[in-house]
């Protein structure tokens, strides 16, 4: 009691912002005028009740030396560079063609649809890593698709939104490089350590649906006229992968045999995905607008939680919230792993009812010095805290796949429907993070095997 009694004033305004968060009060204002309130609140409490929380108009200023760090540091400039290209790579119509082609690749196997919509939501999420274009693009070519050749609708909706939200891990992943940002470790390091947690999870969901496929024969039929693969479908396939994969070796490639920086590799993806989406003719001007339009929407809405988190962490650590979870987390009885298992449940809690840049933003800051205290490696953390995070977009109420899904799924699909198809991989995912927990060189062995030990 005496614990949570000094502290009282930083649980409020957590509480707090989750309160409003429910009524559906925009979140970078949230945080930033909590931030101003509860310095207002902790000057007033100074100034009548003796208390000291030294928490004043002076400390939250130091908020402008901060946003001023945020703003020159050039990893972040991959931010742009990166949701440009997965724009520029929707408005390709790559994905259209590999859709059509998959299709007729697996088309004669039981669950052979769904494993053609993993197959390219793996590749949408190493070309473009844009959660919402990848949800919809998958939903709008392969929900009607296998709904059409008499697919479980629970099915097909768990598979759209658990591989849409696989551009959120694997890399170039956005929120690994605001995870690099917050804990200052390198992305490099990061994307290479994601890369195989990432085709893990698309091999789990193509395991699972191949099983279940045969189990239940009734939920992923094969369909009944479809035609022989020849060596010509199987060269349009290739024709077709051809394209993001040269992409994904230009970006990845260039990072993780460090003849590039992460945001250098940035501009070279921008522009290769500009250079596709040209030959394909799908770049007049008024494409060109619309991306650099919806990249400046995109990026304006990351930068404005940038300054509300920044705010409200600051305040938060003045109120002693760090002092808080630090102690928290070294007092469990567990060891370093337990209190490992115990922040990736809170993480996951937490999935349900906030997004996953609130979380990185807010609590990681926090998170990281208890875990470089503890001597837990941090790539290894941060890669299965990223993937416990991936799973805010599928949970309810808050899983933005879910609503990006809704929004153009066909008629006759319903809220029920979804939310009953994410409950297998929700399970998977947990499944991923045991594996990824008991096998730690999952994660480790291809940075060390870049960079040594």
């Amino acid at each position: 009691m005496e614990l949570i009694s000094e502290y009282y004033m930083s649980i409020l305004l957590f509480l707090s912002f989750i309160t409003l968060i429910f009524i559906g009060f925009p979140v970078a204002w949230t945080m930033g005028g909590l931030a101003v309130l509860f310095t207002l609140i902790a000057m007033l409490s100074d100034t009548y009740l003796d208390t000291f929380f030294g928490v004043d108009w002076k400390f939250s200023s130091m908020v402008v030396y901060r946003l001023y760090g945020v703003m020159a540091n050039w990893v972040l400039v991959a931010l742009p560079m990166f949701i440009f290209m997965g724009i520029m790579m929707d408005k390709s119509g790559i994905a259209e063609d590999l859709m059509t082609d998959l299709a007729k690749l697996f088309g004669r196997m039981r669950g052979g649809l769904a494993i053609a919509v993993v197959f390219i939501g793996v590749l949408l999420a190493a070309s473009t890593g844009i959660i919402g274009a990848s949800v919809v693009l998958l939903t709008i070519l392969g929900v009607p698709l296998m709904l059409k050749n008499n697919y479980s609708p629970d099915l097909a909706c768990g598979v759209v939104c658990a591989t849409g939200t696989l551009g959120i891990l694997i890399p170039p992943s956005i929120m690994l490089v605001i995870m690099g940002d917050q804990v200052r470790i390198s992305v490099g390091d990061l994307f290479m350590g994601a890369v195989f947690p990432g085709l893990m999870l698309g091999l789990l969901y193509t395991v699972f649906i191949i099983t279940y496929a045969y189990l239940k024969p009734k939920v992923a039929p094969a369909p009944k006229n479809a035609k022989p693969v020849s060596l010509d479908i199987i060269l349009r396939v290739f024709k077709s992968i051809i394209p993001p994969a040269l992409l994904i070796i230009a970006v990845l490639g260039s990072i993780f045999m460090g003849i590039a920086t992460p945001t250098e590799a940035s501009g070279v993806g921008a522009l290769g995905a500009s250079i596709l989406a040209l030959i394909r003719g799908r770049l007049s001007l008024k494409d060109l607008k619309s991306v650099i339009r919806k990249t400046t929407h995109t990026t304006s809405y990351i930068f404005a939680l940038f300054v509300g988190a920044t705010m409200f962490a600051l305040v938060l650590r003045g109120l002693g919230g760090d002092e808080l979870i630090e102690g928290a987390l070294k007092g469990l009885p567990y060891g370093p792993n337990g209190v490992v298992i115990v922040v990736l449940c809170i993480a996951f809690i937490l999935g349900f009812f906030l997004d996953w840049i609130e979380i990185t933003l807010i609590l990681l800051p926090f998170l990281a010095p208890v875990m470089v205290d503890l001597g837990v490696d941090m790539v290894w953390f941060i890669v299965m805290f990223a993937v416990v995070l991936q799973t805010s977009f599928i949970t309810p109420p808050v899983g933005f796949a879910l609503f990006y899904m809704k929004g153009v799924a066909p008629q006759g699909i319903t809220i029920q429907n979804i939310y009953r198809g994410i409950i297998p991989f929700v399970i998977l995912q947990a499944i991923a993070v045991a594996i990824v927990f008991n096998f730690p060189q999952i994660v480790t062995w291809l940075p060390k095997v870049a960079y040594g030990p």
